[in-house]
Formats: C-alpha cells, sequence, structure tokens
C-alpha cells in the first residue's frame, strides 16, 4: 500500500536513478546550511507529500513525480496551506465539465447540492455530540439548537442564507468544545492566525482535510475549481472545501478530541509567537500521525457491505457526487451511523 510521507526539515529532494533522494539541512543562526544525511525513498511506497519545511527541487524532480502520479502539498512557516503540485489529469472528462457547470449555472440544481453538503455537515456533528453526551457530558441543550436550524437548511433559496444558517450551525457546535475538551479552552473560533491551542488543531487539521480532498478529486473525472456551497474562485480549488465539510467533524474534530483527552498533544507542541498559537515540530509530527491513523482506520459500510477507510470514503464521497452530476443516482451526504 502507499503511504503518505511528511516533511518537517528543510531540504533538498532530486531524483536519483529511479528513486527520490531526500537531503535534510540543519541552518545555524547565521543562515548556513549543513546537509545531513540523505535518505532514499521508494518511489513506488509514495502516494503524496506533505511538505512544512522549506524544499529546494527542480524541473526533473516534479517531472519524475507526474509520471509517477504523486502530489505534493505545500504549507508555510506559519502552517497555512499554500498550494500543490498535481500530476497532469489522467481523468480528464469534457461530460463531467459540462455536467459540473450546467449544475453551478443553475440555481436550483446549485442550492440543492450545497444544502446536501450542509445537511451532511451538521449531521455528523450531532453524531460527535451524541457520542459525549452519552458518556455524560451535557449537549443535550447544544443538540436540539442544531436541530432547530437543521430544519431551516431545505428552506434556505440562496448561497447567502444557506451560509449564514451553516454558519450558525458550527458556531454553536463550537461551543461544545468546551465541554467536550478537559484541559483546553477553545473560547471564540479565531483563524489567520489562530490564538490558541484548540484553534490552531482545528485550522491545521482543516487544512489537512482540504488537501485530501484534493487528492480523492483528482482520482475522479471532478473538476476542483467549480464548487457549488463555497463560490469558484481565482486560485482555488473550492469544491476541496465543499466537499471537507462532511468530513471535517468526521475525521478532524475527532482526532483533536482524542488527543487533547488522551494527553497525546499538550501545551510543550505549542509556540506562541507574534499574537499566534502554533503547532511546533513535535507537536505536528504527533497530530499528523493521529490524522494519518484516522484515515487509514475502516469500518463496516453499510452500502458496499464491506470495510473500508476513512481515506477510501473521502474518494467515494467524489464518486457518489459525479454520478449525482452525470443524472445517475441522487446524491446522498455520507453520515455517520455509529
Amino acid at each position: 500500500m502507499k503511504k503518505t510521507f511528511y516533511l518537517f526539515n528543510p531540504g533538498m529532494m532530486e531524483r536519483k536513478d529511479n528513486t527520490l533522494k531526500f537531503t535534510p539541512f540543519a541552518i545555524d543562526e547565521d543562515g548556513t546550511e549543513h546537509a545531513g544525511q540523505p535518505r532514499y525513498l521508494p518511489v513506488e511506497d509514495i502516494s503524496e507529500f506533505y511538505c512544512f519545511g522549506s524544499l529546494k527541487a527542480n524541473s526533473s524532480l516534479f517531472n519524475f513525480l507526474g509520471q509517477k502520479d504523486i502530489c505534493m502539498h505545500f504549507f508555510d512557516y506559519y502552517e497555512n496551506y499554500t498550494g500543490s503540485f498535481m500530476p497532469r489529469d489522467s481523468l480528464l472528462s469534457g461530460r463531467m465539465l459540462l455536467a459540473q457547470t450546467a449544475a453551478y449555472q443553475n440555481k436550483k440544481k446549485r442550492i440543492a447540492i450545497a444544502q446536501k453538503f450542509i445537511e451532511g455537515a451538521a449531521y455528523n456533528m450531532v453524531r460527535n455530540l451524541m457520542y459525549y453526551n452519552r458518556r455524560g457530558k451535557d449537549m443535550e441543550d447544544i443538540i436540539q439548537i442544531i436541530h432547530e436550524l437543521e430544519k431551516r437548511i431545505p428552506e434556505t433559496t440562496d448561497i447567502d442564507e444557506l451560509m449564514g444558517v451553516e454558519g450558525q450551525i458550527r458556531k454553536t457546535y463550537y461551543e461544545a468544545f468546551d465541554l467536550i475538551l478537559n484541559d483546553f479552552q477553545m473560547g471564540e473560533r479565531t483563524k489567520q492566525p489562530p490564538q490558541n491551542e484548540v484553534n490552531a488543531l482545528i485550522s491545521f487539521g482543516n487544512m489537512m482535510c482540504y488537501s485530501q480532498c484534493l487528492r480523492a478529486i483528482h482520482q475522479t473525472q471532478l473538476n476542483p475549481t467549480i464548487s457549488y456551497l463555497h463560490t469558484p474562485g481565482e486560485r482555488r480549488y473550492s469544491l476541496c472545501l465543499d466537499i471537507s465539510e462532511i468530513f471535517k467533524p468526521i475525521i478532524i474534530d475527532r482526532v483533536i478530541f482524542r488527543v487533547l483527552n488522551r494527553k497525546e498533544i499538550q501545551e510543550k507542541h505549542f509556540d506562541r509567537k507574534l499574537n499566534r498559537c502554533l503547532l511546533n515540530e513535535a507537536g505536528k509530527k504527533v497530530f499528523v500521525r493521529a490524522i494519518e491513523d484516522k484515515l487509514e482506520e475502516t469500518f463496516q459500510h453499510k452500502s458496499l457491505g464491506r470495510k473500508v477507510s476513512f481515506r477510501h470514503l473521502i474518494k467515494l464521497e467524489c464518486y457518489k457526487l459525479a454520478k449525482h452530476l452525470l443524472g445517475m443516482e441522487e446524491y446522498k451526504p455520507f453520515k455517520m451511523y455509529w
């Protein structure tokens, strides 16, 4: 099975015959670079890279990665997602592109798809709250408020109104975090930059979910720039934002609750600089390992009658959306049933 590789250290990546060579750099206070021990990575074992440190590379490397269908996701010093190198689309479909565009341009069809994303997201948020309600955390009032807000989803008539309902649902949902978490407080949702530990994990985790959705979309015939809930814009893959709404509660939020309540991530895993709170390198390693474990976790899929991983579940969601757009079957968002 191919694996995801995470590059936390700055270094140089290059093609070496039919494999990859990564040479890490140690940087002195005066900016002098010292090359460390090279590491050779068998290219057949790699599905994608996440680069959190500065990376030196050349066109020969990216040509090679493109041939091997390996993508790279890049993050800046402040853990913001900055972009991805994606191999050439091998599943291009004019029919799908026309179907996506037509659904976007049809106001009725667009709002119907967008409502499905929020319907699935809200349902999965409530399932998280119900899980902790059964374990002695009083979530009844918050669950009831979200249920009342859910009733407004099918009544919305335009995207702005729907996004307003979504914002209220998520704000109410985030109020439960302080009840779920034992030793950390979230307070208000803050981003760009996050102001505390919980917000730092949410922002970082959501970007990880976004890039996973991008990879899944790339493996289908869908075009990642044509979206329905989030307005398509310049230089962004907005369909990833749509699909990630469904999976942030299932994958990212569940991981956050686990790593904090089990004390796998503690105060020592964060740095506070320039009015922002960020994971340090040790914290990133713990958190991405927990997310990887979640993505590889399997469960019995009701419709398929077999076990699937959460990583594969995202791709299945893309296939369902594609079938809907082509008029093959109605799209129904994934909803947790445990």
